[in-house]
């Protein structure tokens, strides 16, 4: 059996990193289902999905690392393309990717102790963002 739902989190781009963890929760409650297989997906280029122990200073790590690879005041042909400042976002995107299984038993998502999902938008500017959950099982 597959349900799937959505959701959507403001976010306020420039490498936001967002806690997510309750509403996936939330949302395999919604489903029923009892065991299988969780995904998240985020719609769009610009942000991606992982799993991090959400803490502040792990969260500051993450946004360090980030503009090590890909510094936002790099130069990028995407930027000659359409002027929009987001290149870097992009490439940040792609790299981290932008969607997640996780495994599910009893109702509770496999998450280690210190695990949560999180939603990193990397964009230049605030954004609505619209996640969408699928869980396949029974």
């Amino acid at each position: 059996m597959i349900r799937t739902s959505f959701f959507n989190i403001q976010t306020r781009g420039d490498t936001d990193v967002v806690d997510i963890t309750p509403h996936v929760v939330e949302a395999l409650k919604r489903s029923k289902l009892e065991e299988g297989l969780a995904t998240v997906f985020i719609s769009g280029s610009t942000a991606g999905i992982t799993t991090i122990e959400f803490e502040p200073g792990l969260v500051k790590d993450v946004r360090t690392l980030f503009e090590k690879i890909a510094p936002k005041e790099s130069r990028y042909c995407h930027e000659e393309a359409w002027h929009d400042g987001n290149g870097h976002s992009h490439l940040r995107s792609a790299l981290l990717k932008t969607s997640l299984a996780v495994p599910f038993l009893d109702r509770q998502l496999l998450l280690g102790k210190w695990q949560q999902i999180v939603l990193i938008d990397f964009d230049n500017r605030p954004r609505n963002r619209r996640l969408v959950t699928q869980f396949v099982g029974e």
